[in-house]
């Protein structure tokens, strides 16, 4: 973890992917790595981890009688984001703690624009309003078969995760474009296998970019 103390900037990184992947497995594993070495990490999920975003994710996920438009939506995770920029994630950036944020910007754009038809580019202009321009360093997203992912879920669905399994072949979908489309800022690991391959896997990857953006900052 030596790239991590020779980085500038306390780093953000976020995970992402279709549900069923294993963020919460792999999110627990990496945030542990991270404190075992030393580091003085924040974790964090979006939405939630704010009084606000905790309440805006309860009708967001579970309150069914409530009617969502996509709009509406749309705009709920933002706003449950802006607060969580800074609430939390800006203040511990600030005194030098990494941050670990479960889902981010890119899960907004990927759900409710590649999955949900709103449009794409307007979806990451007020999502750079939403979060005054900050955005991970680096999001690692899981990746595997929409179908198999949903087999591993094995309790009750949230609404999301109830949207069918066309929903979510574009979810994917979603993620590997916007991987390709910026691959300076998000890394895809194939989640498709054994906790330990994946967790591997994932910290090379962060190491990899930590490596270089410190090689970066120290050039004149």
């Amino acid at each position: 973890m030596s790239s991590l103390s020779a980085t500038p900037d306390s780093p953000f990184f976020s995970f992402d992917g279709i549900d069923g992947v294993g963020k919460s497995t792999q999110i627990e594993r990496f945030v542990a790595w991270l404190r075992a070495s030393g580091c003085d990490v924040v974790p964090c999920r979006d939405p939630g981890s704010t009084p606000l975003g905790e309440a805006i994710r309860d009708i967001l996920l579970h309150r069914e009688e409530i009617p969502l438009a996509a709009r509406a939506e749309m705009l709920l995770y933002m706003a449950a984001r802006a607060q969580l920029v800074e609430e939390v994630v800006r203040p511990a950036l600030a005194l030098g703690k990494i941050v670990v944020s479960d889902r981010f910007l890119l899960a907004n754009v990927v759900y409710q624009g590649y999955a949900g038809g709103l449009d794409i580019q307007s979806l990451w202009e007020v999502g750079q309003t939403a979060v005054g321009g900050l955005l991970p360093d680096l999001t690692i997203v899981l990746d595997m078969p929409a179908e198999a992912a949903a087999g591993r879920l094995h309790r009750p669905l949230d609404r999301m995760e109830r949207q069918g399994a066309e929903f979510h072949a574009r979810v994917r979908e979603g993620f590997l474009a916007e991987a390709a489309r910026r691959p300076e800022r998000i890394r895809v690991v194939d989640a498709a296998r054994t906790v330990e391959a994946v967790q591997a896997d994932l910290r090379a990857a962060v190491e990899a970019f930590l490596s270089k953006t410190s090689t970066h900052a120290a050039s004149p």
